[in-house]
């Protein structure tokens, strides 16, 4: 069974071999004859030139060929023989020339590297294959680097490199970040074709460290990762834009080689901010259409499959708004060799002549070498029938071991093609491969074709008979074919017979015999008819037939093309379909089709199904159409027209419509005339002269409206003068020494006769004189040259005919062409309202001097400069317009402190005039806007850094920052503002003196002359004292800029203090005197008054006070009445009796050091938290710090 599989194969490869053959013989594609003729090897697979491995996958190498007898295969490495049996890991497939290098058990893919050709042999020649380059495929891993990190100013431009390691074949780039997330790309960040990264400007938001490149090797399915690349951009100064400079290419121009048949790419990738823009153009020609594309943003151009037309100077030009850059790439496209003309096989018989060609061309002109069975022709053994002339061998009265098979090599620097070529001289006798006494039947007066199919080489001759010893068969009533059919164009009952052909060469001559019957042709002599039936009947289609006796015919019925429905009520007979019981469904096209073995033929025919009529419905339709149309009392503008109505189909007629036709000026167009009521059925129509009437009637009901009826006969009026001049006469001038006047035309029916033209008139008005006039045909335009600038003009157009004048027409006035302004608006003021608001005033010009209507005045109006900053810009003109004669006008949207100029310009139809003198205006300060940013940093237990940006817009001369901060406790209440005043060329500020752990909320803002722009807000925490002791409460308005004096150093604060010292003990004095003398003080009062039962004796160094006695009276205070070491002030300390004494002062000072505000001594006191740290220093709180 195998063996029969491989017979077949090899045939079928023959067989699409002998499909090729261009010679002087024609191989029939007969099986048992391909069997038995020899045959030169020929590869028919093979592995590509350059065959890359996957080194841990076994290596097949293929080689295949075909032959008669079969082939046998041998292969050479790196040019030598490659002995396959002395290697235990290459083994070839049978039958066949294919290696297998087993890699999976032991083998090494990189020690079987090299340049295997195989070569496929038998008796009559050797074919080969091209050298197959085995490479095993590399994914080597990344290098080692020490990548530092990237710090690149806003707005410059950055290039990331990849450099992959080099694999093969070479892998594929892309971006990704740690969460494996491709990169965005964009036309301000984009990969190069080789890899890199580019950035044509920085941004904030491109601020990373993953910035990661992969590499990925498809052919061994592996990816390699470089180290991640960190970028941080900062913005030290302000960004400013930049000119175009190219990143890739480098300088101004480059060369790139190209093959013929590949895809070009070029690539051009610019910096600059605003992010240029890339273009491409050919030098003295154009992009090739369809192939080009445009990749990457623009910044790649791509075309595909480039020939040398290809070649030139291809231009990348980089563009923003402040400049261009290009660069200029010179292409040249190279050209591998590529098959002109290839050679074919060449079949001959000995003595005969032919040639192989083998024509090639590329890009240098390739080399044409010839071999012989692989061989060099030159050191081949010596065929006398062969001579080389170049890229043709030429082969003369070639024999039987001539046969060979050729190679030809085309080849250069790029490249080389091989193509085999066998040679296959054959002698053969004649054979016919069509079978003996093959019967052929035909349908009458149809042409007949008989088969002598043959093979012999050389090529015998074939002649054809009738009958076994009839005459050769000659003339026109018979064609004869170069492959031996013979054709009988019109066959008829008496061509009915034997025919014989006969095939002859010098070395042999065989016959055969072929049968002939010709059929009388199948015909439907009843065919079925149209068929109407009403519902639930019966109906039956006939389809009688007439055929040649000796054909059995098969009829069979359609019904719309398809088969009929499987439903008991079809009934097929012999002759007919018979349908029962007809519902609406069996509606549709019955089709008989009779077939034979030789013909077929079709009849069809329509069946209508249709309702019963013993209960018909009442149908409600359109009425049908009027009809006996009648003109009567024919006069010149007027005539009588009257019809008969049809069928009102059950719904009653509302109205007639009547339409005309006017078949002298528009012929088969109808125009509604009138209507009238459907009781009417005459009317009185009003006609127009030179018009041929022809009327309509259409009826009109509730359910639509019926045909029109047939047209009535025709009525030609009478010629008469026309009734009506043009309408929308207008003169209006399109140059300044012109004037157009235009009208639109009468209708054709409006000219009420023939020769229908137009008499225009003009005048120039309030000037005397005369009337100018002219005759125009049917136009609707007239041009008068000549005309002064813009002048009132009188115009009418008055129609005529060849009966006469149309009445006296009204007069228009239009003007003459009008021109550009002459003069510029004068004395032009400015009245600048505030910052962002001006009014401009200007005198009007002359009307003389407008030259057109006066539409309006421009304003044009530019910042020239801002002058907080001293820089100018790119100038953007602005422009306002002011409808008619107004001489002011308010110009919006200034900005603040800033330099303009403006002119004005008067406006007519033609254009503008000239412009003003520019005049110089500037517009006041404004309040400035918010600060770019306000960044707090460096908290420590008493300070925070402040750091900000000017605003973006000044709008005007900085005098100040105002900071306004105040602490936050822990419910989010907000404790006292404090403010501080900052010069306006600082940008940065350490707070000091804060309290530890505290939440501070800050209000930032700018201010000018004009007052205080609007603020930014930003809270902070000052950190944990991490020691664990608390402290001093410091107001936070005592805090105060690091460059400023301590306050602990000012004379006014030590005043201060040194005046509550004092105060305090001349209090404790008094305090003693009075228990010297024996009383008690206000605080042993209350607390007898109170007599608090919770008060307990406390010892010393609890640091409070215990129970008063006279027996302690004489005792001095002791070391527990002062503070505790806390800051914190408790209820029963010394606190509250001295508050109690101090006359409800609040603890704070005033700098002449008098108390100022209110104090409750009744109020308990918490420990002075951070979160309360705004309160003020207590009176005992700033006597500790001396005590």
């Amino acid at each position: 069974m195998m063996k029969k599989r491989s017979i077949s194969a090899s045939k079928a490869s023959l067989v699409l071999f002998l499909c090729q053959v261009i010679s002087a013989l024609d191989v029939p594609l007969d099986s048992k004859l391909l069997e038995e003729l020899s045959q030169p090897p020929t590869i028919t697979q093979q592995s590509p030139k350059d065959y890359i491995v996957d080194p841990r996958e076994n290596i097949v190498i293929q080689c295949e060929a075909k032959g008669k007898p079969p082939p046998s295969f041998s292969w050479t490495r790196n040019g030598t023989h490659f002995d396959i049996d002395k290697d235990a890991q290459v083994t070839m497939k049978p039958n066949s020339g294919t290696l297998v290098i087993n890699i999976m058990n032991g083998g090494k893919a990189e020690v079987y590297e090299g340049v295997y050709q195989c070569t496929a042999r038998n008796e009559r020649g050797a074919a080969i294959s091209n050298n197959i380059v085995i490479r095993s495929s590399r994914s080597p891993l990344w290098t080692k680097e020490k990548l530092e990190p990237n710090h690149v100013q806003e707005g410059d431009s950055l290039v990331l490199h990849c450099r992959p390691p080099v694999g093969l074949p070479p892998p594929i780039i892309f971006w990704m970040d740690n969460a494996f997330q491709r990169l965005p790309q964009s036309e301000r960040v984009s990969q190069g074709l080789n890899g890199d990264l580019y950035f044509s400007n920085v941004q904030p938001e491109d601020t990373r460290e993953d910035y990661i490149c992969y590499a990925r090797f498809n052919h061994t399915q592996t990816i390699q990762q470089k180290q991640p690349i960190s970028v941080k951009v900062f913005s030290t100064k302000p960004v400013t834009e930049k000119q175009p400079i190219l990143l890739t290419p480098t300088g101004s121009t480059s060369t790139k080689v190209e093959l013929r048949g590949n895809v070009l790419l070029l690539e051009c990738i610019a910096a600059g901010l605003p992010t240029p823009v890339i273009r491409w153009i050919k030098e003295g020609g154009e992009l090739p259409a369809n192939r080009t594309f445009f990749e990457n943003f623009k910044k790649t151009l791509k075309i595909i499959d480039v020939s040398e037309a290809d070649s030139g100077n291809y231009k990348c030009v980089a563009r923003n708004i402040l400049g261009s850059v290009h660069h200029v790439i010179s292409v040249t496209v190279k050209a591998a060799p590529y098959w002109i003309t290839a050679p074919r096989n060449l079949v001959l018989s000995p003595g005969e002549d032919g040639t192989l060609i083998c024509r090639a061309n590329g890009n240098p002109k390739p080399n044409i070498s010839w071999l012989a069975n692989g061989v060099p022709i030159a050191i081949a053994p010596e065929d006398p029938s062969r001579k080389v002339d170049g890229d043709t061998i030429i082969f003369s009265h070639v024999q039987e071991r001539s046969s060979a098979v050729y190679q030809c090599n085309a080849s250069n620097e790029y490249g080389y093609l091989l193509a085999n070529a066998f040679v296959n001289v054959l002698a053969e006798p004649p054979r016919i491969l069509t079978p003996a006494n093959k019967l052929y039947q035909v349908i009458a007066d149809s042409p007949a074709l008989l088969d002598c199919a043959y093979f012999g080489s050389p090529k015998p001759e074939v002649e054809w008979f009738k009958g076994v010893k009839g005459s050769i068969l000659r003339g026109n009533e018979y064609i004869f074919h170069d492959n031996g059919t013979l054709e009988i164009p019109v066959a008829q009952k008496d061509s009915t017979g034997t025919y014989t052909c006969v095939a002859r060469n010098e070395l042999g001559k065989i016959q055969n015999e072929v049968q002939l019957e010709v059929k009388d042709p199948t015909m439907i002599i009843k065919q079925p008819e149209y068929k109407v039936i009403q519902r639930y009947g019966q109906v039956s289609f006939e389809c009688i037939i007439k055929h040649d006796s000796t054909l059995l015919p098969t009829v069979m019925w359609l019904k719309d093309n398809d088969e009929l429905p499987d439903d008991e009520r079809f009934l097929v007979g012999k002759d007919n379909l018979t349908i029962m019981n007809v519902t609406d469904k069996d509606d549709g096209t019955y089709t008989c089709i009779v077939n034979t073995t030789l013909d077929s033929v079709s009849a069809s025919a329509v069946l209508t199904v249709v309702a019963a009529p013993p209960t018909p419905a009442i149908i409600y339709a359109r009425p049908n159409p009027p009809f006996d149309l009648e003109l009567t009392g024919q006069l010149e503008r007027s005539v009588e027209l009257s019809w008969i109505p049809g069928d009102e189909n059950n719904s009653p007629i509302t109205n007639f419509v009547i339409e005309y036709e006017d078949g002298l000026h528009e012929p088969g167009v109808w125009h509604y005339q009138t209507e009238v009521p459907g009781t009417q059925t005459t009317v009185q129509l009003k006609l127009s002269p030179y018009v041929n009437y022809s009327f309509r009637v259409i009826a009109v009901n509730e359910i639509g409206r019926s045909q029109p009826s047939e047209p009535s006969e025709q009525y030609l009026t009478k010629s008469a003068n026309p009734d009506e001049n043009p309408s929308n006469v207008q003169g209006i001038g399109s140059e300044p020494d012109n004037l157009v006047i235009t009208w639109e035309s009468l209708k054709g029916f409006q000219s009420n006769g023939p020769g229908l033209q137009y008499k225009v008139s003009w005048r120039q008005k309030d000037v005397d004189d005369e009337w100018t006039s002219v005759i125009v045909a049917n136009v609707s335009k007239y041009i008068v040259s000549g005309t002064p600038t813009f002048v009132p003009y009188e115009i009418k157009v008055q129609a005529l005919n060849d009966l006469g004048y149309a009445p006296e027409p009204s007069e228009v006035i239009g003007h003459s062409g009008e021109d550009l302004p002459m003069v510029a608006p004068g004395n032009v003021q400015v009245h600048v309202i505030n910052s962002t608001l001006a009014k401009v005033h200007w005198d009007p010009v002359p009307l003389k001097t407008v030259r057109g209507h006066l539409q309006g005045y421009k304003v044009y109006y530019w910042k020239v400069q801002n002058l907080s900053r001293r820089s100018r810009r790119h100038v953007e003109k602005k422009i306002l317009t002011f409808r008619g004669n107004k001489t002011f006008g308010m110009l919006p949207g200034l900005e603040p402190y800033s330099s303009y100029k403006l002119n004005v310009r008067v406006v007519n139809g033609k254009g503008e005039g000239p412009a003003s003198p520019d005049k110089v205006f500037k517009t006041p300060e404004g309040v400035p806007s918010s600060p770019s940013f306000l960044k707090i940093t460096n908290p420590t237990l008493d300070s925070l850094t402040l750091e900000w940006g000017s605003p973006t817009h000044p709008n005007g001369v900085l005098t100040s920052y105002i900071l306004k901060f105040q602490p936050i406790n822990n419910t989010h209440e907000l404790g006292p503002l404090v403010e501080i005043r900052i010069p306006a060329n600082e940008s940065s500020l350490i707070l000091k003196n804060l309290n530890y752990s505290t939440r501070y909320k800050f209000y930032f803002n700018a201010q000018t002359s004009v007052g205080s722009g609007s603020q930014i807000t930003e809270e902070a925490v000052t950190i944990m004292d991490e020691a664990g002791i608390l402290r001093p409460a410091v107001g936070a308005g005592k805090a105060m800029a690091s460059r400023q004096v301590d306050i602990a150093t000012q004379g006014w604060f030590i005043g201060l203090m040194c005046a509550v010292a004092l105060l305090i003990l001349i209090l404790l004095i008094v305090c003693f005197i009075r228990r010297n003398k024996g009383g008690k003080y206000p605080v042993k009062e209350k607390e007898d008054a109170h007599a608090d039962p919770e008060i307990q004796p406390m010892k010393e160094d609890d640091g409070t006070f215990g129970e008063y006695s006279d027996a302690e009276d004489h005792k001095p205070l002791k070391k527990g009445s002062r503070t505790p070491s806390d800051r914190t002030v408790k209820k029963e300390d010394s606190d509250d009796s001295l508050v109690d004494y101090g006359e409800g002062v609040n603890g704070q000072f005033n700098e002449d050091g008098s108390f100022i505000g209110q104090y409750s001594g009744k109020k308990e006191k918490e420990p002075a938290e951070g979160n309360e740290s705004s309160e003020a220093p207590s009176p005992v709180n700033a006597m500790n710090s001396f005590v």
